[in-house]
């Protein structure tokens, strides 16, 4: 008999472990080479990694959410050349039961007593009594499993999986990452927001004027990204301790002078941060067609794991759900991040006049480790000057 054992596959950028995520194959079946085998996700993407070999699966390893060490054992394969000729063997033929060792009589069910007519003691430890509080179970009807009927946390899982009412998601793959990502910013980066009002009506009629334009010549229409994305690529060349990442494992702040954009991204499997770069050196156009296809890619799972990486700061907006004000958690290791809420009509002041303006908020983020609060509010000053009036970036476009 032939087998073949399959390792963990180095997935790239020096990763050393990789998460299952689903298992198109289980054991007992027969596989074609090159055929998807199974999803593992490492911190940057999903991956469908194919059978390397034909034949029966004989065992896997790991079930969806276990990590594995890259070079571990992932599968073993029965080879197909090994099986020709001799087809599959069936199983053995199980043997006989045994017929049944007559039972003794059951004996009559003993009279019941005062006590026994008292509600039997739950036996839990004040742990697993606490954790039943705060998932509203009630101890008194789960099924104990432990040492003389105690109940521990797997009864409560069970229990837990048979509320009505209550839906058990694995956090696993790409939820699994944000998550901790998440959780590591929050923690480690010391955030301050801060918050800035910017009139966008010359930018609305420049945006409603040139989508005019492209609707005419069967093109898409423009939102606010790519421009807000220009702005601010051209207000970090003088605040460069914006643009810069931290290295927490040598202790190093790296100061980009290129702007490498994250935009961030809602996909089915969460939010994602492809990345626009060199954006400072992009026009207009470019700059549509490159957010449109790195966001479009991250949504459809076919971003490349270098799409998803290497970004100097984010942009996040919420498009029409961008509501007043948010505070956006920093894509670590980046040191800023804007969020661009709605933009809404309102009565202002309006060089000494009642006007109807165009209102948005810029929310943003910083890890007041490495930037100063006059810094943070000084780039945002900066990017709302240069919205507020964009001719001063993109004159050729507003003649």
């Amino acid at each position: 008999m032939t087998r073949f054992v399959m390792r963990v596959p180095d997935l790239g950028e020096g990763s050393v472990s990789a998460e299952v995520i689903a298992w198109k194959v289980a054991a007992g079946d027969t596989v074609r080479e090159d055929a998807p085998l199974v999803e593992l996700s490492t911190d940057k993407a999903v991956v469908e990694v194919p059978s390397p070999v034909s034949g029966l699966v004989v065992s896997v390893s790991g079930k969806p959410g276990d990590t594995l060490a890259v070079g571990s054992e992932l599968a073993v394969f029965e080879l197909e050349s090994a099986l020709e000729g001799a087809g599959v063997p069936s199983a053995a033929p199980s043997a006989r039961p045994a017929s049944p060792a007559p039972s003794a009589r059951p004996a009559p069910p003993a009279p019941a007593t005062q006590d026994s007519l008292l509600p039997a003691r739950v036996m839990a430890s004040p742990a697993t009594r606490r954790r039943a509080a705060e998932i509203g179970l009630d101890l008194a009807r789960v099924q104990g499993t432990g040492p003389g009927g105690r109940i521990v946390e797997a009864d409560l899982e069970r229990a837990q999986r048979g509320t009505p009412g209550i839906t058990e998601i694995p956090v696993i793959g790409v939820r699994r990452v944000i998550a901790q990502r998440m959780s590591d910013s929050k923690r480690n980066a010391p955030h301050f927001a801060y918050v800035e009002e910017v009139d966008v009506t010359d930018l609305e009629a420049l945006r409603v004027r040139l989508n005019i334009a492209r609707k005419a010549a069967g093109g898409e229409s423009l939102t606010y990204l790519p421009f807000i994305a220009r702005a601010l690529a051209d207000a970090l060349a003088g605040f460069p301790q914006c643009n810069a990442q931290y290295d927490a494992a040598r202790n190093v702040l790296l100061r980009h002078a290129a702007v490498h954009l994250g935009i961030a991204t809602q996909t089915p499997d969460g939010l994602k941060v492809p990345v626009v770069r060199d954006v400072a050196r992009r026009d207009l156009d470019d700059l549509t067609t490159e957010i449109r296809r790195v966001t479009e890619a991250a949504r459809s799972g076919k971003a490349k794991r270098e799409e998803l990486s290497g970004s100097t700061i984010t942009l996040t907006s919420l498009g029409k759900l961008g509501g007043i004000v948010s505070t956006p958690i920093l894509n670590a290791p980046e040191v800023a991040i804007i969020g661009i809420n709605k933009a809404v009509e309102r009565v202002v002041v309006h060089r000494g006049e009642i006007a109807i303006r165009r209102i948005m908020n810029l929310s943003s983020s910083f890890d007041h480790r490495f930037v100063d609060g006059y810094d943070a509010a000084a780039l945002i000053q900066a990017l709302k000057a240069r919205i507020e009036t964009p001719q001063d970036i993109f004159g050729d476009l507003t003649t």
